[in-house]
């Protein structure tokens, strides 16, 4: 079995007390631990596949609630680096009333933007394993570079690299993210996920099915689509699945994509070989588990918390 090693920012989710428009009460925020890559490391540890967290954490109270939640789920923190530089990452998380979330970043300058490829542990890619990025990790010069180093490293160690874009549009300092810095990054991805949202933001004027070529054409072997609560797409060359996740009464859809990012890694590395891409079969049951995995997180309040384990999908 291959392990999974995620890279990016790990945050605190300060999740609002308030439901749509309800506003009776005074406002009070909860925080969850959270952050997207961290998420999928966690996603995938409570479903039994070993998972590595990389990243940076604040020396600061909230740093401490991270790495201690991250180890409780079975996350191995080992390549986690610490920093006084700056603070660990917040987002205060409101949500509507069928549990659709908006957030506000407290975020440049946060730990997560510090990290540096010297940070790396030695040897981190020496043997088998799927590397997990997302584009949050763009947002700055450096830790972009960071960051597309090490997917080109990941490659020439024959890992698989998968990649959500997960766009956050208010971490950018333009309020919109570089379409061309995040293509990059998932040109780099032989998995690629996104939502149909952020595919029609990243395509901007190109018809949808040659923008789909591009990236296929550029490497990337697998694309899957997710619509919420609609059916999900898996992408191919000469090939398309769809997929509708179970229907369930959404709660809160944070982790959302993250569950199912992760129980798609999770059965992909069960059943790894170098065909995987081609094997229809090991592509079909990683998506049904993969949507069954996101249904069961948006049922759910937060982040780690709602993360499905085997016994939660049984």
């Amino acid at each position: 079995m291959h392990r999974l090693i995620a890279f990016g920012e790990a945050l605190v989710d300060m999740l609002s007390s308030r439901l749509g428009d309800a506003h009776e009460g005074p406002e009070t925020f909860t925080p969850y631990a959270g952050g997207a890559p961290a998420n999928v490391a966690v996603a995938c540890a409570r479903l039994g596949l070993p998972s590595q967290f990389l990243g940076m954490l604040g020396e600061d109270y909230f740093g401490d609630f991270l790495a201690r939640e991250l180890a409780a789920h079975g996350v191995d923190v080992s390549g986690v680096r610490r920093t006084r530089e700056a603070r660990t990452a917040l987002a205060f998380v409101s949500r509507d009333a069928d549990g659709e979330r908006t957030f506000d970043f407290y975020r440049p300058p946060a730990a997560d933007l510090l990290y540096r490829l010297d940070h790396l542990p030695a040897g981190i890619f020496g043997e088998p394993a799927l590397l997990h990025l997302c584009s949050n990790s763009l947002t700055e010069p450096t830790i972009a570079d960071t960051t597309l180093a090490m997917a080109s490293m990941a490659r020439r160690a024959d890992c698989l690299v998968s990649v959500d874009a997960n766009l956050r549009h208010n971490l950018w300092a333009s309020g919109e993210a570089e379409i061309s810095l995040v293509t990059r990054l998932l040109d780099s991805a032989d998995l690629l996920k996104l939502s149909t949202d952020e595919l029609n933001y990243l395509r901007a004027e190109h018809p949808e099915d040659d923008w789909l070529a591009e990236r296929l054409a550029a490497g990337v072997k697998v694309i899957v689509i997710t619509d919420g609560p609609g059916e999900a797409r898996l992408r191919q060359r000469d090939t398309e699945m769809r997929l509708a996740p179970p229907p369930v009464q959404a709660v809160d859809t944070t982790a959302g994509g993250d569950a199912f990012i992760g129980g798609l890694l999770t059965r992909l590395a069960e059943h790894y070989h170098d065909d995987w891409h081609r094997d229809t079969a090991l592509l079909e049951d990683a998506l049904a588990f993969a949507c069954r995995c996101g249904a069961h997180a948006v049922a759910r309040p937060g982040a780690y918390s709602a993360l499905p384990t085997r016994n939660d999908l049984d």
